[in-house]
């Protein structure tokens, strides 16, 4: 289970963030792409169990899931989910252009 190890990396982020501005956190945005390979419920239970004892312990998490997309990038033409990687007008294969990211989109904090 990478969950942990993602969900460790994000907690140290917005501890380091929280810290500076003593505050608490409130909650978490993520982005998560459907191709990164990352369960969304797995890391919202990962989160919860990990975020015992750290500035996160009464924070939520919130998931963006991110789909998919392909297109061309000679002619930037976007790829229709399912069909072939390759661009119907221009012929060039088709370059992912969004759904593999796993990103801490925004902190939200109290200050205290």
């Amino acid at each position: 289970m990478h969950e942990y190890s993602i969900v460790q990396s994000l907690v140290d982020a917005v501890e380091t963030s929280s810290r500076s501005q003593h505050a608490i956190v409130r909650n978490i945005e993520v982005r998560i792409g459907e191709l990164s390979g990352v369960d969304p419920e797995l890391l919202l239970t990962a989160f919860q169990v990990f975020r015992e004892g750290t500035c996160c312990t009464r924070s939520t998490m919130t998931i963006e899931r991110v789909p998919a997309r392909w297109c061309c990038p000679r002619c930037v033409q976007e790829i229709p989910k399912g069909s072939v990687l390759r661009c119907a007008f221009c012929h060039q294969p088709a370059e992912l252009a969004s759904g593999d990211e796993i990103i801490l989109q925004r902190i939200e904090l109290e200050v205290v």
